[in-house]
């Protein structure tokens, strides 16, 4: 076979192994990054052997180290880190130092490392994996919530940790010694790159990139990105410092920039796409072999490392004001090392800081710990008793009387309790979210605690009483229970709810609810009308065109209450019914429509209105 057919066969199977693995990996649950790395192992010299010297694959893929480090420093915008100060460099700083610490003795006098060794393979290790912690906590719907945030904030500080972990390998890789006006001469050399850099991005990138929007060229605009980030990288390579380092400092160089979101949207798919090959490269060099040989070894130094990391986020989470509970689940999301571990050993291993032996281990360590982590997560979970809600300045729900009973105070609840006290009707709010309470009290709000899915809390909030019930709450199912039980409770109380979409609304009508609003329907008409006031259509046009969609929307939901909601009902009734009216030709703003289309809107306007709830 020709050199250039093995060539695209290689690359074929690469893509390949990562196309199959990574949903593969995904859907049971163990991320991308993990999908990766098993791809890497199985067309590796240890798999398939496709591919022979994994490094050929691992010098390209760098870059998206580089890229990834570039996208990190375009998120730390001085204002952003100013915010989050107290919990990155507090708690961030306090836990790295804490697990780095741990662990570096442990490597020291559990395994005999040298000193800058079993610093190195620690601190590999205290960097967790934001891939899994992420995953974990939009798993749980917990990114949004104070825990998420501190969570992230560490996490934050651990991907600044690995820009001066990259410049100490630097440091500790032996090489000839330098002479004092060589060492200050590299120095100087340094600090001219990064001044140099700074006035760059300060008062030449700006207008650079302003130029090339205004000469509105695409594909300009992401050479210019990727010419930003690897010119910095290599600008500091070239000074003595690192790729990596130049990156991270050219994107919060840019995090201030009107162009920001533009940069990052055009470096994203590179970075993706080589990040994930970095990750295979990574599993391609796992030395199976030695992972099988020493499994017994591998396995107690993994569960010590994840032991005394866990041990050490725990405590300085309690130190730091976090519950027990709180802790706990914060040091199982975090016990693994994670993907700039392999960035910190693979860096120094060619400083020759690590030898390729003992980066195979630690690599295979962390790439362990990943795969424990969603089983930790899981058992602590199931462990864990449940915890008790912070009540602190909540009240509970108890003898509400209010004219109306409010369900739910999220972003849909707020507006829609505002048109009632505008009009002076007294209303009990209830929520479970006690942070959501908390808030609300601060712009005058009183909301109780109190499960509205709970026949008790409703009776103990005025349901019995109320003139009506406005369920609220954002997730389908507990709004549907809701309902259930307030219907056969309180048969006579009007209740009018929140539906997600079409098959929701349909459901709740089923349960003979007094009113049902889809979420966005009303939006997403209003937003439609506007469109075509924006193409020219007028205003009495507009209207009935509106109408039309009620009519024709309140058609289809008695259709679908008769016949089922299904695929094949709604083919149907579109194949039927629905007679569309284009707007032919495109109308200029304030030219009027076509005759035409004129009368066609006359005839579609219908002479009363629609007779079910939307």
């Amino acid at each position: 076979m020709a050199v250039e057919n093995q060539e695209v066969l290689k690359t074929v199977v690469l893509l390949a192994a990562g196309v199959v693995a990574v949903p593969l990996f995904k859907r049971i649950g163990l991320g991308s990054v993990l999908g990766y790395l098993a791809a890497g192992v199985a067309v590796g010299p240890f798999g398939l052997a496709f591919f022979l010297d994994p490094q050929t694959i691992l010098h390209i893929a760098e870059l998206g180290v580089v890229m990834f480090l570039f996208v990190i420093g375009l998120e730390m915008q001085p204002s952003r880190l100013w915010n989050l100060r107290r919990q990155i460099f507090g708690l961030g700083l306090a836990q790295v130092v804490a697990c780095g610490s741990a662990l570096t003795l442990a490597g020291m006098y559990v395994w005999g490392l040298k000193p800058a060794v079993a610093l190195i393979a620690g601190m590999g290790f205290v960097l967790s994996s934001t891939a899994i912690v992420m995953q974990v906590l939009e798993e749980r719907g917990a990114a949004a919530t104070p825990f998420g945030q501190r969570v992230m904030s560490v996490l934050l500080l651990e991907d600044l940790a690995i820009v001066p972990l990259l410049a100490l390998v630097a440091f500790l890789a032996p090489g000839p010694s330098e002479t004092p006006s060589e060492r200050w001469l590299g120095l100087a050399m340094s600090l001219a790159a990064i001044l140099g850099l700074v006035a760059v991005s300060r008062w030449l990138l700006n207008p650079f990139f302003r130029l090339l929007a205004g000469a509105q060229a695409r594909e300009a605009m992401t050479g210019a990105a990727l010419l930003v980030v690897l010119g910095a990288a290599l600008a500091m390579q070239w000074s003595g410092l690192s790729m990596a380092m130049g990156a991270f400092a050219a994107g919060v160089m840019l995090s201030e920039s009107s162009f920001r979101h533009q940069l990052e949207a055009d470096i994203e798919p590179f970075r993706g796409l080589l990040l994930g090959l970095f990750f295979m490269g990574v599993g391609m060099s796992l030395d199976v072999r030695l992972v099988a040989n020493n499994w017994p070894l591998l396995t107690g130094g993994v569960l010590i490392y994840m032991s005394l990391k866990m041990l050490g986020v725990f405590t300085i989470g309690r130190l730091a004001g976090e519950n027990a509970r709180e802790a706990i689940k914060r040091a199982a999301m975090m016990s693994q090392g994670g993907e700039f571990a392999f960035v910190l050993y693979s860096a120094a291993t060619q400083a020759k800081v690590l030898d390729p032996a003992l980066n195979a281990a630690l690599t295979a360590s962390v790439i362990m710990s990943m795969a424990l982590t969603p089983l930790i997560v899981a058992a602590v979970r199931a462990l864990l008793p449940r915890g008790k809600t912070d009540m602190a300045g909540v009240e509970a729900a108890d003898g509400l009387e209010g004219d109306v009973l409010v369900i739910g105070f999220g972003r849909f609840g707020q507006i829609a309790s505002q048109t009632l006290l505008a009009r002076g009707i007294s209303a009990s709010i209830i929520e479970t979210d006690t942070d959501l309470i908390r808030d609300a009290a601060k712009f005058g709000f009183k909301v109780y605690y109190g499960d509205g899915a709970r026949l008790d809390v409703l009776r103990a909030s005025g349901a019995e009483k109320a003139r009506a019930i406005l369920v609220c709450v954002d997730k389908a199912e507990t709004t549907t229970h809701i309902v259930r039980i307030a219907k056969e409770a309180f048969p006579m109380t009007p209740v009018l709810t929140r539906a997600y979409d079409r098959q929701h609304a349909i459901e709740l009508m089923k349960q003979d609810v007094d009113f049902q609003i889809r979420e966005t329907f009303e939006s997403a008409i209003g937003f439609g009308a506007q469109a075509l006031r924006r193409l020219g259509c007028a205003e009495e046009d507009v209207e009935a065109v509106v109408e039309q969609v009620r009519r024709f929307d309140a058609e289809r939901i008695a259709f679908e209450l008769a016949n089922g909601v299904s695929h094949e009902t709604s083919r149907t009734f579109l194949r039927e019914r629905w007679r569309p009216t284009p707007l032919t030709p495109p109308q200029r703003e304030g030219q009027p429509l076509n005759p035409e289309a004129k009368d066609a809107l006359e005839k579609a306007r219908p002479a009363a209105p629609p007779q079910f709830d939307i």
